[in-house]
């Protein structure tokens, strides 16, 4: 017959402290409570993932809307161009992302552009606007002074009529926003060709009565608030050139600009769009520019 083992010993009390005769009952009972449950094993952890676990307090979603806007800030600090099949989509867009007074200026205010005018750069390729809060405008400018050695003199636009009537003040060389893969050469000739081309005959590049003087080539990078889109932060890469012209009018002049979102396939809503009829020049002293 085999031996019965022997019973198991009863449970430590050594955990447990004795009351001394001086403390009072409420006090002895919560520090008994405290050691009782300080040195109790802790449960182990879940072995099932986290992700599936269902929290019955709301998240904080404004944290994670300040959080994400910063990520996507720096992850987006190239440029980007979002998809927009249309001026209203382009509107949704930039609403939460703008202050609402400036952005209803737009086309309101004297000598602004309104959110068809943006869509259409955006859709042509002229503008990139980077996903970020307030957005930024990033456009390739080319800028060409044309010169009259002679006498010293270079030719800038004063001012601009607009189609719905608006004058808006310019001052300064005759500019224009680049296409898509366009050449800074290819640039000159068009903007010459859009802007001055009721008055000048545009010859070949490299022939005819324009010459691109070798060397004057700068580029500059401007960064400030639009003053087409009120609110808008702007990046403007400059491309700036000389240029030579011959047959341009020696006293101030005016041109037409007729083709001015001419030839574009969205022309539903050209009309929406404000675009400049006239342009008005005058020669000034090269050393004022």
């Amino acid at each position: 017959m085999s031996a019965v083992p022997p019973p198991p010993p009863p449970p430590s009390n050594a955990h447990l402290i004795k009351k001394p005769a001086s403390l009072p009952d409420a006090i002895f009972t919560a520090l008994s409570l405290f050691v009782i449950f300080s040195t109790s094993p802790k449960p182990a952890s879940p072995s099932f993932p986290l992700n599936n676990v269902k929290f019955s307090s709301p998240l904080n979603h404004r944290k994670i809307q300040k959080m994400t806007s910063r990520t996507t800030q720096s992850r987006n600090s190239q440029r980007l161009a979002p998809v927009f099949s249309t001026p209203q989509s382009l509107s949704d867009w930039l609403k939460p992302r703008m202050s609402a007074d400036l952005f209803g200026a737009w086309g309101v205010k004297p000598g602004t552009k309104n959110v068809h005018n943006l869509w259409l750069e955006i859709t042509e390729g002229e503008t990139f606007l980077a996903d970020s809060t307030p957005p930024v405008r990033t456009v390739e400018v080319v800028i060409v002074r044309i010169i009259r050695s002679d006498k010293n003199k270079t030719l800038i636009e004063s001012h601009q009529e607009l189609s719905n009537g608006v004058v808006r003040d310019r001052h300064r060389p005759l500019s224009e926003k680049m296409k898509p893969g366009e050449s800074i050469e290819a640039a000159v000739y068009r903007a010459l060709r859009e802007e001055l081309g009721s008055v000048l005959k545009i010859g070949i590049p490299g022939l005819g009565n324009v010459k691109i003087i070798p060397g004057s080539y700068m580029k500059e990078v401007e960064e400030r608030v639009s003053a087409s889109y009120p609110g808008l932060p702007a990046c403007y890469v400059l491309h700036k050139v000389d240029t030579e012209v011959e047959g341009l009018p020696e006293d101030d002049f005016c041109t037409e600009e007729t083709s001015e979102y001419v030839g574009l396939d969205h022309t539903s809503w050209v009309d929406f769009a404000v675009s400049c009829k006239k342009h008005y020049w005058k020669w000034v002293n090269y050393d004022s520019v």
